[in-house]
């Protein structure tokens, strides 16, 4: 019979699962505490969250909101990366402190209801983040009105000049006419 604590816990993975854009799952062994908290606070800056689960309690909370597939990751000390509304930061964010730190080891990740093997959450992280790519767009979108405006403001631009040359003119020696 399951305890009312290992209930909560299994509720709580099950909400981290299905609350996450990107889920990844790692091996932490070897970790000391000084680099899981040195990691947290990176993921932190990324609105993510890196935490430790049981096995058995994760496959539990898998098998209840049918992501029972990532029961074949769930060997060994397990801990899970969560995401909120951009994968790409997180993703960048732990494929860096895995090969800054040589002990991390990324199993997997659950991409919006996907799993993904340890490769693609690599290559994820090679993807600009989100922000990057709103600027982009952004920016690809003002070009064009910034040649529009070149282009208009032109005539009337040299319209300026002439009227300035003849006004000048004027001004030195009357009309010429």
């Amino acid at each position: 019979m399951p305890t009312p604590e290992k209930e909560k816990q299994v509720e709580e993975i099950a909400e981290l699962l299905k609350g996450s854009n990107l889920t990844i799952l790692a091996n932490y062994r070897g970790l000391n505490v000084t680099q899981m908290q040195s990691f947290r606070r990176n993921l932190k800056e990324q609105d993510s969250s890196f935490r430790v689960v049981k096995n058995t309690l994760t496959g539990i909370a898998a098998d209840n909101i049918g992501m029972s597939e990532i029961r074949e990751f769930l060997e060994g000390p397990t801990a899970i990366v969560t995401t909120g509304d951009d994968p790409v930061g997180p993703a960048k964010a732990t494929n860096d402190f895995a090969r800054s730190s040589r002990i991390l080891e990324i199993k997997a990740g659950v991409l919006e209801g996907t799993i993904i093997p340890a490769a693609e959450v690599e290559r994820l992280a090679t993807l600009p983040s989100r922000d990057e790519l709103l600027a982009k767009v952004v920016g690809g979108l003002n070009a064009p009105l910034y040649g529009l405006v070149g282009v208009l403001s032109g005539p009337i631009r040299s319209l300026a000049y002439v009227l300035q040359a003849r006004a000048a003119q004027l001004e030195e020696g009357g009309e010429a006419s």
